[in-house]
């Protein structure tokens, strides 16, 4: 079992921000499979090498990524995502800039949730024993707001259960995007 960190709720705006911007996203994305220079993150991305450091540096600065001194060489700096239990306050407790910013988060990650999904069904027929992998559930359930938060702390401990180091070093093992989406209806 991977060791869960204890939950931070980001409350810094700027933070949020930081960590919000689709660049940004898309840079801590990219470190998440394993430590990278920003020439090798520019590539990947299709951005200048200057940008990306720049946005490195915007991360860094917030403490979602950090430097790996043990991987550079002269000038060239690598980087590796920073683990942890990210949290945000909840709506109630929200300033108009926050609200901005996880809006523009959540809008992102949607898309890119999509896109994945469009993805996999495009690669599906070339994919082997990983075609029958796509997991799909839609429920229903009737909970109150303390049991509805129960719920999400169980799913995080499940996340970092199944998430042991030592089951992603398996030759069969993959990395799988797993999203929990909870919405409450609303008349």
């Amino acid at each position: 079992m991977a060791e869960q960190p204890p939950a931070q709720e980001i409350t810094d705006v700027e933070a949020l921000r930081a960590f919000a911007h689709p660049m940004r996203q898309k840079i801590e994305q990219c470190l998440r499979r394993g430590p990278a220079n920003s020439a090798a993150l520019a590539r990947e991305l299709g951005e200048s090498t200057g940008l990306v450091s720049y946005h490195l540096r915007q991360l860094a600065k917030h403490g979602f990524v950090e430097e790996v001194p043990e991987l550079a060489k002269g000038r060239e700096r690598w980087w590796r995502a920073v683990r942890g239990d990210r949290r945000f306050p909840p709506y109630s407790r929200q300033t108009p800039e926050m609200r901005e910013a996880l809006t523009e988060m959540h809008r992102l990650n949607l898309a890119e949730l999509i896109d994945s999904a469009r993805r996999f069904e495009e690669a599906r027929d070339s994919l082997g024993p990983w075609a029958d992998a796509a997991l799909f559930s839609r429920a229903t359930l009737r909970v109150d707001p303390d049991q509805l938060r129960a719920f999400f702390e169980e799913y995080i401990a499940l996340l970092y259960r199944y998430s042991a180091p030592e089951r992603g070093n398996a030759p069969e093992a993959r990395t799988v995007l797993v999203r929990l989406l909870g919405i409450p209806e609303t008349d």
